[in-house]
């Protein structure tokens, strides 16, 4: 994965890490939080993906410089980054939430 890709994965994922707090009110772990965990899930989500061979195929040396940054991979990045910052979130959230009624 080049710099570019991770960039958009981390871009990505802070976005679903908001948007899954939005959704998800009871897990939300504010705006900051939901930020930095779905920068994490992003970074994460793009890793697992391309480790599975999903996405982040290396492109041919032969090919453009441009190659990597087509749009079916920048939506391919966008969405791995925010799916994983979503679920990142919603596992924090989770977490939080059980440790929180656990005390009570």
């Amino acid at each position: 994965m080049d710099i570019m890709s991770l960039i958009i994965s981390l871009l990505g994922g802070a976005v679903g890490g908001n948007i899954g707090g939005a959704l998800l009110k009871n897990l939300s772990l504010g705006t900051l939080g939901n930020s930095i965990a779905g920068i994490l899930g992003g970074g994460i989500g793009s890793w697992l993906l391309g480790a599975l061979g999903v996405m982040g195929k290396a492109a041919p040396a032969a090919a453009s410089a441009t190659a990597g940054l087509d749009i079916g991979s920048l939506l391919g990045n966008v969405a791995s980054g925010g799916v994983g910052g979503i679920v990142l979130m919603a596992i924090i959230g989770f977490i939080r939430s059980a440790m929180g009624k656990s005390g009570n």
